[in-house]
């Protein structure tokens, strides 16, 4: 059975795109001149080759960069894009585009075949009880994604999204935010953009925020509507960064039980300014 797009992938990219426009007339500066490309795959394979038995999905939307002057860098980056999407496991296969194809296959044969290995399982489940509904138990899918949400002023935030089903009650969602100094080629950290021991004024701002955005006046009441410990609520580097701020992103289960889902907090430049390094990896953009 193919799987659409889950909702709260839609509901995250249409986040960004609120937090990105939310100053009217902002200045994104000079965009970067690299290109990306886009690599589908949608499989579907059925246990034992049987259209009656359980089936797995897997869809993917892989983009990743094929053009920059730098070719050093652009390796450099071509081989983060690899790791950051399909692990630390393909990181080898980087960085020629020829052998980004390869990691696609590899990574769907791989995914495939983990699936094909639960068919004895299968076979004694049905033995077992031929009349028992277990066909949904070994329904399984896998989507994700990456996308560009800011690319100007020699830096590149993206994120990837995924979300798979293995059984169970429910499936899994995560969103890992990157953001890349294109003059190095490196990933930028807390630690390059904030001043030292920052993170406990920080970690009250965003408590603050979360409050903010969940209309509780005391945050500790947070805990009341699903939250866990506020004392827990830190900076985890899950960060994007763009024109106007920064957007930290909580997973699942992070900060919250699983029917809060993921949480989004922007700061603009403004709210965190007083934390901000100067000469800074993202000082032209954040104009400290």
């Amino acid at each position: 059975m193919k799987m659409q797009v889950s909702k709260h992938i839609l509901l995250f990219i249409a986040a960004i795109a609120i937090f990105a426009g939310c100053k009217n007339g902002a200045n994104k500066g000079v965009e970067n001149d690299i290109k990306f490309e886009t690599i589908t795959v949608d499989k579907t394979y059925h246990m034992m080759n049987n259209q009656e038995n359980p089936n797995c999905n897997l869809q993917l939307s892989f983009t990743y960069p094929v053009r920059y002057e730098n070719s050093e860098i652009l390796h450099k980056i071509q081989k983060e894009f690899i790791r950051t999407y399909f692990g630390d496991n393909y990181e080898e296969y980087a960085p020629e585009e020829a052998v980004v194809h390869y990691t696609v296959v590899h990574y769907t044969d791989d995914y495939l075949q983990a699936y094909q290995e639960l068919e004895t399982d299968f076979q004694t489940e049905i033995e077992k009880d031929r009349n028992a509904p277990v066909s949904a138990w070994f329904s399984y899918y896998e989507m994700s994604s990456n996308q560009i949400a800011f690319n100007h002023d020699h830096i590149i935030s993206y994120t990837v999204n995924f979300e798979n089903y293995t059984g169970g009650a429910h499936g899994a969602h995560s969103y890992t935010n990157h953001v890349i100094d294109l003059r190095t080629g490196d990933r930028i950290t807390e630690e390059d953009i904030f001043i030292e021991n920052f993170q406990d004024t920080l970690a009250q701002i965003l408590v603050d925020k979360i409050a903010e955005q969940n209309n509780v006046e005391n945050p500790n009441d947070l805990e009341n509507i699903g939250y866990f410990s506020v004392e827990e609520i830190y900076p985890n580097n899950n960060f994007l960064i763009d024109e106007n701020g920064i957007t930290y992103t909580f997973n699942e289960y992070e900060i919250a039980a699983y029917v809060i889902g993921a949480t989004n907090v922007y700061l603009s430049y403004d709210e965190v300014r007083h934390l901000l390094r100067k000469n800074s990896p993202v000082s032209q953009v954040s104009g400290i």
